[in-house]
């Protein structure tokens, strides 16, 4: 089997974009991947034009080889932006062989160690109606659900002042927890916003209330500032959604500075190289809690990837995609309320009509940029 060529696919999804990878094969099998970069897809577009060139006539069974070759051949190592290219190529050659082989890809990983994967929901960033917000996390209790993620809020749609967020998501992670009961597990994704001395405010503040975990507390480009945060703090920590590779991960998880490795496999270079720090992790007692706030695509591929590692805590899972979208999906994964269902379709499970899919060029919308109340830029 040969590869034949490759599809770049830009579809309208809740505002945004979401970018598609079909790989073909001269046998008439496809594969479909998912880059997980919304904001910069140009950019990521230009990796997918280098690394289709590459792969074309070689053999996708050589999963390993060809993800050595997209990382490496450059010379220069691949950063977040090549490795979210090689991310949909990567995962999309998994979908092949699965169907090829006409087995699942959990099966290709060691096969399935849980029946189905614990998931989390997001209660939205409409926080400005306190009892309408916790009424939410009510009905979705009620429906079904045990994990709950909700972020830091902020003063409106462009001012993040810290000290008042961090006392506004104090307050509000305390009156979660008094509306949805001890059994309920809280997320809250500080989404690099704050900075270090008002992350540990927070994470010691909220420790009372026991958290499930604190994602993203501080920026991630310096890896060791976690040891002060880690040092100050008891809760439970989550880092890696921005991560490209298993470098990044290493000094994290080598560190033991987090609890949860935030794997996004549509960023950090496909299934190929989730699978490696999985196992990194498993080695420092670090559970996975995959990133997936995107697509079909990538929620299959974290379902397989989680249905055969042992050490997984929890697994993402933002919404239901638009109708308009959800319909051009031949085969999704099936999610219920706190979980995502095991599949055994042959491949990742999920599939999309190429052609239907093929009238749509959506335009990735640019990411909301905040400032503090002096005007000065901070992270979204």
């Amino acid at each position: 089997m040969k590869i034949t060529g490759w599809e770049v696919l830009t579809l309208p999804d809740r505002g945004d974009s979401m970018m598609l990878v079909a790989i073909d094969t001269d046998e008439g099998i496809h594969g479909l991947g998912e880059v997980g970069i919304r904001s910069r897809q140009r950019a990521v577009a230009g990796g997918l034009e280098h690394l289709g060139a590459l792969i074309v006539g070689e053999d996708p069974n050589r999963v390993e080889h060809l993800w050595q070759v997209m990382s490496r051949s450059g010379f220069y190592p691949a950063d977040r932006i090549l490795s979210a290219a090689i991310s949909a190529i990567d995962v999309a050659l998994w979908d092949i062989r699965g169907k090829a082989l006409g087995v699942p890809v959990h099966q290709l990983l060691g096969g399935p160690v849980r029946e189905f994967v614990p998931c989390y929901v997001h209660l939205g960033d409409d926080m400005a109606d306190r009892p309408r917000f916790l009424d939410r996390c009510r009905a979705l209790v009620s429906a079904g659900w045990r994990h709950l993620r909700f972020s830091v809020p902020h003063d409106d749609a462009a001012v993040l002042d810290d000290r008042r967020s961090m006392r506004a998501a104090i307050e509000l992670f305390f009156q979660v927890r008094e509306v949805v009961g001890d059994e309920i597990e809280l997320i809250l994704d500080v989404h690099t916003r704050l900075d270090p001395a008002e992350a540990v405010t927070l994470c010691r503040e909220i420790e009372p209330a026991r958290p499930y975990f604190v994602e993203d507390p501080i920026r991630a480009e310096h890896p060791d500032a976690y040891r002060m945060l880690r040092a100050r703090t008891g809760v439970p920590l989550a880092a890696g959604e921005q991560f490209g590779s298993k470098w990044e991960f290493a000094r994290l998880v080598e560190g033991d500075l987090i609890d949860y490795a935030r794997i996004d496999l549509a960023i950090a270079g496909g299934i190929t190289e989730a699978k490696k720090i999985a196992a990194a992790c498993e080695t420092h007692y670090v559970k996975l809690a995959t990133h997936n706030p995107l697509g079909p695509v990538t929620a299959a591929s974290s379902l397989h990837l989680n249905l055969a590692c042992p050490n997984v805590g929890v697994q993402e899972h933002q919404a239901e995609p638009d109708q308009l979208l959800a319909d051009l999906f031949t085969v999704r994964p099936t999610v219920v309320p706190g979980r995502v269902e095991r599949s055994d379709l042959p491949g990742l499970g999920v599939d999309i009509d190429r052609e239907a899919a093929r009238q749509y060029q959506a335009k990735a919308r640019e990411l909301p940029h905040l400032h503090r109340p002096d005007g000065s830029f901070t992270n979204w």
